[in-house]
């Protein structure tokens, strides 16, 4: 588990060191919400690969190792401590100062324009839209209902069909 303490220890480490950092996933929606609504199993980073090996070297001192896993790959890889705290590190590059690449994927730059708060630190975040976005088209759960919930009622995002009947 990554509780607050966790989430803004790893937050604070990385960008002391001067690397921008944007967040996704469950720690991402409650940045964007000004709170934490939820327990959370990991943090979502998104870095730029330029910071890759300082972020790596960064959290390895902090005692994470990598954990090799089915879905892990060049740009997307699974850090774990001794507390089983799990840093989930997601590798981008801007293209063209438009264009967020990451994997096989493109999204627009605004993707990344998000903004929230952690226990009182700012920080960067994937914005409100494609967080909803980014929980379509595949077996969601719980989770996955609580924070597009939240998402839709905060920032008057209509609900989207697939979730329609586990939000209504």
């Amino acid at each position: 588990m990554v509780n607050l303490n966790d989430a803004t220890g790893i937050i604070k480490y990385i960008t002391e060191a001067q690397i921008d950092l944007w967040l996704d996933g469950g720690w991402g929606v409650d940045a964007l919400l000004n709170e934490q609504t939820r327990a959370h199993n990991d943090i979502d980073i998104f870095i730029q690969e330029k910071d890759k090996l300082n972020v790596i070297q960064l959290i390895k001192e902090k005692g994470f190792i990598e954990v090799i896993e089915t879905y892990t790959t060049k740009n997307h890889t699974v850090w774990q401590d001794n507390k089983n705290r799990i840093i989930d590190l997601h590798i981008f590059n801007f293209i063209e100062d438009k264009y967020v690449v990451f994997e096989d994927l493109k999204f627009p730059k605004d993707v990344l324009n998000g903004v929230g708060e952690i226990d009182g630190i700012t920080v960067k975040c994937i914005n409100a839209e494609s967080q909803v976005l980014f929980h379509l088209g595949y077996d969601f759960d719980e989770n996955d209902v609580h924070d597009v919930k939240l998402l839709c009622k905060k920032f008057n995002i209509p609900i989207p069909k697939e979730y329609e009947k586990k939000i209504r």
